[in-house]
């Protein structure tokens, strides 16, 4: 195929996608307005399955396998990253020696750190219920970890973070997403269908039906992930060195 016909083919379906954004825009109700069907039927279906975050609701019930596409994302993403940023043969690691820490900042990096990872925590479990839910509280439960290198040393960091625990942590939050909605085929329903546990009490933690443990499976995948992610950024830049730049003179040598 040579370069005109592709040029071609790429002018008419960029025509034919334009086309059909217009008429969608056309035909959208107008700022302002009190017709806003898909919102009514997305409130009144959380509120029927006793979800009182109607965001989760849309993302871990009504359109749950949206959701299952973006964790599958990020796992394929983390998973290239750990490929492209293993060790090499011409590699070798290197013991960071500990770097001093003001006091201050090690104050507050040790005193942040519990609270920061309760908070984490809190946002999955109570998804359901407020605002967030197992991707933000994942980050901020990964992260939290993170304070370790910041208030302490690499070396304490890696002791909290045994990074073949989080890939198996990260591969079984993936599969019980999985299993979830698999679950609902056996039960005779769809794939991720609420069906299988009852909604329990509005407003409570136990409420949601199977919203929960899709929210607590994406937290722990979400939360796994960033800290394999971030172990092998971290990896590149304090341990494992070049033997190029290795071997460089560093500026002691060079009498600098």
């Amino acid at each position: 195929m040579n370069r005109g016909i592709r040029l071609w083919l790429v002018a008419a379906g960029g025509a034919g996608l334009a086309a059909l954004l217009v008429a969608a825009c056309l035909d959208l109700p107008r700022f302002g307005g009190d017709r806003h069907p898909y919102g009514d039927r997305a409130v009144r279906a959380a509120l029927a399955r006793h979800t009182a975050n109607t965001v989760a609701s849309v993302n871990f019930d009504q359109r749950a396998f949206d959701t299952l596409g973006e964790m599958t994302i990020l796992f394929a993403a983390v998973l290239g990253c750990v490929l492209l940023l293993r060790q090499t043969r011409d590699e070798h690691r290197a013991r960071p020696a500990p770097e001093p820490v003001a006091r201050p900042v090690r104050r507050y990096a040790l005193l942040v750190l519990p609270v920061a990872l309760l908070t984490g925590l809190y946002v999955i479990a109570h998804g359901q219920l407020s605002p967030g839910g197992g991707f933000q509280g994942g980050v901020v439960a990964a992260t939290a970890l993170h304070l370790l290198y910041l208030g302490a040393d690499y070396r304490a960091l890696e002791r909290v973070r045994p990074i073949g625990l989080y890939e198996v942590g990260d591969a079984i939050a993936a599969c019980a997403y999985l299993v979830t909605g698999l679950a609902g085929l056996i039960g005779g329903t769809a794939f991720l269908a609420n069906t299988l546990l009852p909604y329990g009490t509005f407003n409570t933690l136990s409420s949601g039906g199977t919203v929960p443990l899709l929210n607590a499976a994406i937290g722990m995948e979400v939360a796994c992930a960033v800290v394999v992610l971030l172990a092998g950024f971290l990896d590149q830049a304090v341990e494992i060195e070049d033997p190029i730049d290795s071997e460089a003179p560093t500026d002691k040598e060079r009498g600098t």
